[in-house]
Order: C-alpha cells, then structure tokens, then sequence
C-alpha cells in the first residue's frame, strides 16, 4: 500500500462525537511509552502527524487520522504507568472499551508489545479481553532495532507461549523498528488486503455526505 494523504480529522473523549463509522478503523494501542506515535508517523511517513512525548501517558484522547480519504489509523492513550488520578483512569479505560467493544467500523486492534520486556501481565489481561470480546486483533513488537533479532525473537517466542495459555491460536505478529523504518510494508499490506473485504459500497452515501463535511 502507498500512503498518498494523511490528515489529523479529531480528538475525542466521547464515543457519541467520533466521526460517523462508515470508514474501516484501525487502532493503536500498548502500554505507556511503547512507541506508538512513533510508529503510527513512520506508518504514514509523515513525522509529527502523531505527537510524540517522553511523559508516559500523553495521549489521553481517541486521535483519528485519515489515510488515504478512505481508512483510519486511530491513536487510543496508552495504558500502563499513566500519571493520572484512579477516578479518571477508571473513566478514561471505560471510554477506551467502550469505543473498541461498540465501534462497528473497527476491523483490527493493533497492539503494541515492546520488543526488549518480557510478557507483562497487563498487556496478556488486554489481548484476553480483546479475546473475549470477540474483536480482531494482531500484536505489533515495537523498538526492534535497539537489540538483536535473537533477543527479539527470544521475546516473541516468550508472548506467543503465554498467549496459548488461554488462546487456541496467536494472531498475526509483526517486527517493526520506527528508527529504521522495518514492519512498515507488511503492516500497510496487511491493512489493504483488510480493506479489500471492507463493503464500501454499503456506507458509500453516508461516506459521501461526511466527506462533505471535511
């Protein structure tokens, strides 16, 4: 897939005032600080569409970003070490499965596992939910250029076998380095050939009415 456009369209803390589910979604999630506006701007080579932080927890609203006029990349804040208080955490993880169970545009949940840790509880109780859910998901090991492919394989090899723990299968696994631009055609090709199966033509009015909008 060649990326031609990329646009930032909006920040949202509420489901109700997303942009209306006619366009396949896929969001980027992972714990805090994986590097996932690294990788969403070398997905669309386009640095600075997704801000990156050095405070864990930054992102603390649904972004979505128009690709191509006809898909989304959508950035979910991170979970983990946030610095945030219990209360708003609690209502912050509410908005976050509420959006990923009810959103009926979201075809596959890209999450974020960084490629130098070994499995953390937190990121299998987030793919085991996703699991239950139902909803499609594929993992993406991230920071891959700051050790050898031995150690990250070694570590793939670590999340794969706690994920049979409870899942009969792994889903799709991809290796990306946001430094050195690696992972990038295979996760763009992936999301194509999703995109063929994407019925554009049910939504085509009301894609053509938001389009309006823009």
């Amino acid at each position: 897939m060649i990326i031609k456009t990329a646009e930032f369209i909006c920040s949202n803390t509420q489901v109700s005032k997303l942009p209306p589910a006619v366009l396949p979604e896929y969001a980027f999630i992972g714990r805090s600080n994986v590097g996932k506006s690294s990788l969403i701007n070398m997905l669309t080579n386009k640095k600075g569409l997704a801000k990156t932080s050095q405070t864990p927890g930054k992102t603390q609203l649904i972004n979505h970003f128009l690709i191509n006029d006809n898909w989304y990349i959508v950035d979910l804040p991170g979970y983990g070490y946030a610095r945030i208080s219990k209360s708003k955490k609690e209502d912050w993880n509410k908005f976050i499965r509420t959006y990923l169970d009810k959103r009926e545009s979201l075809q596959c949940v890209f999450v974020l596992i960084d490629s130098r840790v070994e499995p953390q509880k937190i990121d299998l109780e987030f793919c085991n939910w996703l699991g239950e859910k139902g909803l499609s998901f594929s993992l993406i090991f991230t920071k891959a250029d700051k050790q050898s492919r031995v150690k990250t394989d070694q570590t793939v090899s670590a999340f794969k076998k706690a994920l049979l723990a409870t899942f009969d299968d792994v889903p799709t696994i991809f290796i990306t380095s946001a430094e050195l631009q690696s992972g990038r055609e295979e996760v763009l090709n992936f999301v194509g050939s999703v995109n063929d199966q994407f019925d554009y033509k049910a939504v085509s009015a009301a894609y053509e009415a938001y389009k309006k909008t823009l």
